[in-house]
């Protein structure tokens, strides 16, 4: 019977340093959490460790290390996952030590997104990433080579094993990208036959709605759930508000730590919000850092288009936002808990001036408003377009 990673217990382990502070090495740990509950293991216990600097032979120190050991072998623990991609040495030598399966942030991840994949093309751009990540890791992979001692004669065949395995990936890779250019070339065809409609596309965090958004908009079934990667093919749907119709995309959530050869590999999932004439952006603000997820966003988008798009910001989940008011004596600044939704509300819609509405896609709250600011932006979009159908709009408000 094959062990599969959801059957597993997981323990996991985060540093606190000089550029990562303690709230946030928690929260990102938190999130790693979330990540591992998705891919269907238990996150039994949580370690940090202070250090200036991850230790490059063992990401955290001998001590440290020592003390995961003893839990793992204790509590019967069968993976130990890092919040922070881990060297090939690191690797090699955690694995050594805690003789159970060993992975990083990216790792995880991965194993998500093949999860998740159901189309052709996912599961191509998910192999692709993963053997450019196995890769430079060869050495960990192959047990084969365990028995081998170091000594006279032994040294050859090993590393010739290791390079005809290099060999075959790198052959594999070469193979994957150029299905990847004609999956391409098929979705920008694609792209091209749905016409001339303008072209909307919803973007932000992973798990902020964004599914749940376009089905209430296209009245279609897209599947959502509370899962980190719910989403990784593109939807599409054509979608008619008034007398205007557009296109809207669900396009893949984004993550801190995203794996760089993951969003290069979605390159054509991206090519949605590359081509795409207004963005939606989807923000969870009952989420306590959602300036950060946003920020995050924000820069993958300029790393995909740096040209900047028409872009509304839709704050979601406003059912779920809470806070505490400040006590009339406490001098300590404002913090994030105590901004109420309406103190929000005016800050934001004062620096996005009227490309920034609050709603509750779950409760529907506010979805009528959404609709009516999409509408004036998309048919802004279609009169500078198509200057002769403005009439065609005048005449229909009329």
């Amino acid at each position: 019977m094959q062990t599969e990673i959801y059957q597993e217990k997981a323990v996991l382990v985060g540093l606190i340093t000089q550029h990562q502070p303690e709230e946030r090495a928690r929260e990102y740990l938190d999130e790693l959490a979330f990540l591992v509950d998705t891919a269907g293991a238990t996150p039994e216990k949580i370690f940090f460790q202070r250090v200036d600097y991850p230790n490059p032979k063992t990401f955290v120190g001998p001590g440290k290390l020592q003390e995961i050991k003893e839990y793992v072998q204790n509590n019967e623990i069968g993976l130990v996952i890092f919040d922070d991609e881990l060297s090939p040495k690191q690797l090699r030598n955690i694995e050594k030590e805690l003789q159970v399966l060993i992975l990083d942030r990216t790792n995880l991840i991965l194993d998500i997104f093949a999860k998740r994949a159901q189309t052709a093309n996912a599961k191509t751009q998910v192999e692709l990433a993963q053997l450019q990540y196995m890769l430079p890791r060869l050495t960990r992979l192959w047990t084969h080579l365990e028995r081998q001692q170091g000594g006279i004669g032994m040294r050859g065949p090993g590393e010739t094993q290791i390079e005809t395995d290099r060999r075959i990936i790198l052959t594999k890779i070469s193979l994957l990208k150029q299905n990847l250019k004609d999956i391409d070339k098929q979705m920008a065809t694609q792209r091209k036959n749905r016409g001339k409609m303008v072209r909307v596309a919803l973007v932000g965090y992973t798990n902020v709605g964004k599914s749940t958004l376009m089905n209430l908009l296209s009245k279609s079934d897209v599947f959502a759930e509370n899962k980190l990667f719910a989403t990784l093919d593109t939807t599409v749907r054509k979608v008619i508000i008034e007398n205007l119709p557009f296109l809207l995309s669900d396009t893949v959530g984004f993550i801190r730590k995203l794996p760089t050869n993951l969003i290069e590999s979605f390159k054509s999932t991206l090519d949605e919000v590359r081509e795409a004439d207004l963005l939606l952006h989807i923000v969870d603000v009952s989420h306590q850092n959602f300036e950060e997820q946003l920020a995050v966003v924000n820069q993958t988008l300029k790393e995909i288009d740096p040209l900047e798009k028409p872009t509304i910001l839709v704050f979601n989940k406003i059912d779920a936002f809470t806070f505490t008011p400040k006590e009339e004596d406490d001098l300590s600044p404002l913090s994030r808990e105590n901004y109420s939704l309406t103190d929000l509300e005016k800050s934001w819609m004062g620096k996005m001036n009227e490309n920034c509405i609050f709603i509750s896609a779950r409760d529907k709250l506010n979805i009528e408003q959404l609709k009516t600011l999409v509408y004036e932006k998309v048919k802004s979009i279609h009169i500078e377009r198509y200057p002769y159908n403005d009439f065609l709009f005048q005449k229909y408000e009329e």
